[in-house]
């Protein structure tokens, strides 16, 4: 309906970038399309001198996409699908695991994948989890549980909360409300995810 040479203005969210620190040892957790914002993150890390350790998690090994960025900013990638074809590493320190992204951490961080870690769990200062809330909770939950024994304790952990939004300005439709709960007095509040979308993994509802 427009035509040529009218002007238009874009609206767009107006948030926080993700915190890039120099020379940090990092983990992603990418689930499904989640890995199509970790690969630029892993660029990012690796601009300043980071390590990055990649869990790239899809439903079939046919759903593997930006393989080149993905390998080309990382240290060391385990691929992981929960069925359809395996994905066969590319490079001699990646690794293939069948079954989900918390299994695959877990059997990485025990020495199951063969031979001992490049990267041990314990020297991770930070986690970055972006996919469905069933993987990110499952890696909140993992922290406190399986993974413990095998992480730094201090590390600090986020995950991406990809909700609605409506508005386009930022604040106003409230499309993008995210519960927290303060894992030490249980006091619950409310954030606009619009603003922010990293978040205290352990916060989040």
């Amino acid at each position: 309906a427009m035509k040529p040479g009218e002007p238009i203005i874009l609206m767009g969210p107006t948030g926080q970038p993700t915190e890039i620190v120099k020379k940090e040892t990092v983990l992603l957790a990418g689930g499904g399309l989640g890995n199509a914002v970790l690969f630029s993150i892993a660029r990012a890390f690796k601009g300043l001198g980071g390590r990055v350790l990649y869990f790239a998690g899809y439903r079939r090994g046919e759903d593997l996409f930006k393989r080149d960025d993905i390998e080309r900013w990382t240290d060391e990638i385990v691929w992981c699908t929960d069925g359809g074809s395996p994905i066969d590493p590319g490079r001699p320190q990646d690794r293939y695991f069948r079954g989900n992204v918390v299994q695959a951490m877990h059997a990485y961080g025990t020495g199951k994948l063969g031979g001992p870690p490049a990267i041990p769990l314990r020297e991770v200062h930070r986690i970055i989890a972006i996919g469905s809330d069933g993987m990110m909770n499952a890696v909140r939950e993992a922290r406190h549980g399986v993974l413990a024994p095998l992480l730094d304790p201090k590390h600090l952990a986020i995950g991406s909360i990809n909700s609605p939004m409506q508005c386009m300005m930022k604040e106003v439709c409230a499309q993008c409300l995210q519960k927290h709960k303060d894992p030490v007095t249980g006091k619950e509040t409310l954030v606009f995810s619009c603003f922010n979308q990293d978040q205290d993994l352990d916060r989040v509802d």
